[in-house]
């Protein structure tokens, strides 16, 4: 009797390598101890939210007892919640930003999965830059999409002539993810500038918008200052996706939005479909705890300093270990390049120094190897620095 459909069946066989890793390391840790263990495989923050966090949680106990304090609302979220969305992103973009461009969401992957059900019909196209975050191929077939990856270039910028070689008139969104997870890359305004050429130009070819969705729960973790240009002077068509699970450590409460381009013409009928499909697909609203909780903090956010400094300490690991790497610029993650053609096998090389990463093929480039530097302290970073170089001798044939 089967239980479940076919892709699923297949989706379970192929289960995400983050997770395993994941699962890995909490029996390494039983085994050797959680001191003895270096897991780079989950990005999941281990630095605690700002101190404004807990007054503001500390504040809404308070009211916890007043009518509808926790009740329903309009679908798009508090309006005093999107108007202060609206505001912060507007500083961010360089642009006038109402609340009525702005839909709170279930954090950024609802936002993204709000989006899709919203503009993609069977068998169109999302193009997005190779490595990508593994979960966009899931959320565009969620709705019958088909996610289709474009390498980048070896510094991991994009490839801008690969990408619009690789439009077609299925393509319906291109999606970007600057700071990027895995590679740590943030993509210029020149870049940026090139792809929405291309862009605009395909969308006149084909008769219909092609949109650009600037996934951006990183935008904080810029480590060198560089400039992150605005998404929306540089393209109409443009929504910005973002969240507070990174920027305020708080992954689990599942709070982000979308950012609809004021001048993305006819902008208010894709507000209209989005608000719909927030509600159809059963979010109905984003967490009442978590809008209200953000309202007071949306503008604070932990000290990049210790991302900073666990960023310079691990480049110094893998350079002393004899590997390949492109320094990231921001988020919180490395990709290098593998010593050995298929990265399994040092992986598994990794895992037998108590080491846990996740293969690059879960991000579509095989040969590299992902480490999140979010959730392991600066100690244990240089602990793990023999680990690294007992793995890559044990590969190159020197254990």
């Amino acid at each position: 009797m089967e239980l479940l459909t076919p892709a699923i069946k297949a989706h379970l066989g192929n289960s995400s390598w983050i997770r395993r890793m994941f699962e890995a390391g909490i029996e390494l840790k039983k085994k050797y101890g959680a001191e003895n263990v270096f897991d780079y495989s989950l990005g999941n923050p281990d630095i605690p939210a700002p101190e404004v966090v807990k007054t503001a949680m500390t504040d809404l106990a308070e009211h916890a007892l007043d009518p509808f304090a926790f009740g329903y609302m309009p679908n798009a979220g508090l309006p005093e919640v999107r108007a202060a969305l609206a505001a912060k992103l507007g500083r961010e973009q360089g642009v006038e930003v109402g609340g009525e461009k702005v839909l709170v969401t279930c954090g950024a992957a609802g936002g993204i999965n709000v989006f899709f059900r919203a503009v993609l019909s069977a068998g169109d196209e999302v193009l997005c830059p190779a490595p990508y975050f593994v979960e966009y191929g899931f959320y565009a077939e969620n709705y019958g999409g088909i996610l289709k990856s474009v390498p980048c270039k070896e510094d991991f910028t994009l490839d801008i002539a690969a990408m619009d070689a690789a439009i077609t008139p299925k393509t319906r969104a291109v999606i970007i993810n600057s700071p990027n997870n895995p590679t740590g890359q943030i993509y210029s305004a020149e870049e940026i500038n090139a792809l929405a050429e291309v862009l605009r130009k395909h969308s006149a070819a084909n008769g219909r918008v092609i949109y650009l969705i600037s996934d951006e729960p990183y935008r904080f973790l810029n480590f060198d200052g560089v400039e992150i240009p605005s998404m929306f002077k540089a393209y109409d068509a443009t929504v910005v996706i973002g969240s507070f699970s990174k920027n305020l450590s708080l992954a689990g409460e599942r709070i982000g939005f979308i950012g609809v381009n004021p001048a993305l013409e006819n902008g208010q009928e894709l507000m209209a479909g989005l608000i719909m499909c927030n509600r159809i697909l059963g979010f109905v609203n984003a967490p009442v705890v978590a809008q209200k909780l953000i309202l007071q903090c949306m503008d604070s956010e932990v000290d990049l300093n210790i991302y900073r400094r666990r960023r310079d300490k691990m480049a110094k690991v893998l350079k002393d270990a004899g590997l390949e790497f492109t320094m990231p610029r921001g988020a919180f993650y490395f990709f290098p390049k593998s010593p050995t053609a298929d990265e399994s096998v040092f992986i598994n090389a990794l895992v037998e120094q108590r080491v846990l990463a996740v293969p690059g093929r879960g991000f579509g480039m095989p040969g590299y190897f992902r480490l999140a530097f979010c959730s392991i302290s600066e100690e244990a970073i240089e602990k793990s620095a023999d680990s690294f170089k007992r793995a890559v001798e044990s590969v190159r044939g020197g254990i």
